[in-house]
């Protein structure tokens, strides 16, 4: 197997992410809570379930707000309605992932937050929708996005998300969603 000139640039990416690990290692094996959520872009839509587990630490406490985060694991079910640039023509595929999740909130978790994650994804199939293509089932998958806790731990928040291979093999045209999500912290 020839690697890609980006193939090790990707595995960096990922062998530093799990060298953070211990330092933002999960309170506990249980999740901390729970989230569902629905995305569409590219003629695609998805519905996603995941679960999260906080991180024991916190980075640049001042004036009441903080850099803290969680692990998000999904698996989601994506539906296409224009497989190989075909109107009508549908394409089902899953996708299971796992991202470290930066977020910018208040010291109590409680009201409105700024997040942004880059994480490891795999589909079921090779995605091809709407005249774009992901030519391997490996995707890296980054989103940004803007919520609001409430003090009965209810999470909603709207991400704009990508899905792209970082140039491992082409065609590499990425897939945009817009999520809509919801979580339940316990």
């Amino acid at each position: 197997m020839r690697l890609k000139p980006t193939l090790p640039r990707a595995l960096l990416v990922i062998a530093a992410s799990l060298h953070l690990s211990p330092s933002i290692a999960a309170d506990s094996i249980m999740p901390s809570s729970y989230s569902a959520e629905f995305a569409a872009g590219n003629r695609t839509q998805a519905a996603r379930v995941g679960a999260q587990w906080k991180w024991e630490r916190s980075w640049w406490n001042s004036n009441g707000t903080r850099i803290g985060g969680y692990w998000d694991a999904d698996i989601a079910r994506w539906h296409g309605t224009r497989n190989d640039n075909i109107p009508d023509k549908v394409q089902n595929l899953w996708e299971i992932g796992v991202t470290p999740v930066f977020r910018f909130e208040r010291d109590t978790g409680l009201g409105p937050y700024a997040e942004a994650g880059i994480g490891a994804h795999l589909l079921s199939a090779k995605y091809s929708n709407n005249g774009r293509q992901l030519s391997t089932h490996f995707q890296f998958g980054d989103h940004i996005g803007v919520g609001y806790v409430f003090s009965n731990r209810l999470d909603l928040g709207l991400r704009f998300q990508h899905f792209s291979n970082g140039g491992i093999e082409q065609p590499n045209s990425g897939v945009n969603f817009a999520t809509l999500r919801a979580s339940y912290a316990f």
